[in-house]
């Protein structure tokens, strides 16, 4: 099985203000807009919000469940700063060696838990293999190529 991400959904209280969001925080696309729902383009991602109101979201805060994408590294003081003068919820990043990259992790207006890091899935790998000898790894193969 070749599986891929088809779209990603997030259930948002109030739909209006989670539209105005995606468009300012990730420069998403506004594909389709309903009473109930919204479908972005967000850089080749199908991003869909779905309409809740009636559900708990407190659980939330307490998870460290997150959606990261990747930033380039000179890219980080512009991105920290437009995120700043969004008022957006920014959460102080858990400590960690430079080598691992730095990350902007954020939450939308629902709570939703997201991230900005400036390194790949392979130079973590890399940084771990040298650094973390307690980790066990179960494949040499490189999916980044």
């Amino acid at each position: 099985m070749n599986l891929s991400i088809n779209h990603y959904t997030l259930s948002v209280s109030d739909l209006e203000k989670s539209i105005e969001f995606y468009q300012n925080v990730f420069d998403a696309v506004l594909l389709v807009k309903g009473d109930k729902l919204a479908y972005f383009d967000l850089n080749g991602l199908w991003l869909a919000l779905n309409l809740e109101q009636d559900i708990p979201r407190n659980e939330i805060y307490n998870s460290y469940t997150h959606l990261s994408f990747s930033i380039k590294d000179q890219e980080y003081p512009d991105i920290l700063e437009k995120l700043k003068s969004l008022n957006v919820n920014i959460i102080e990043s858990r400590p960690r060696h430079p080598e691992e990259g730095k990350s902007i992790y954020f939450r939308d207006p629902d709570g939703h838990y997201f991230e900005f890091h400036t390194k790949t899935r392979q130079d973590r790998l890399e940084y771990y293999r040298q650094h973390r000898t307690e980790l066990v790894f179960l494949t040499e193969q490189n999916y980044d190529k």
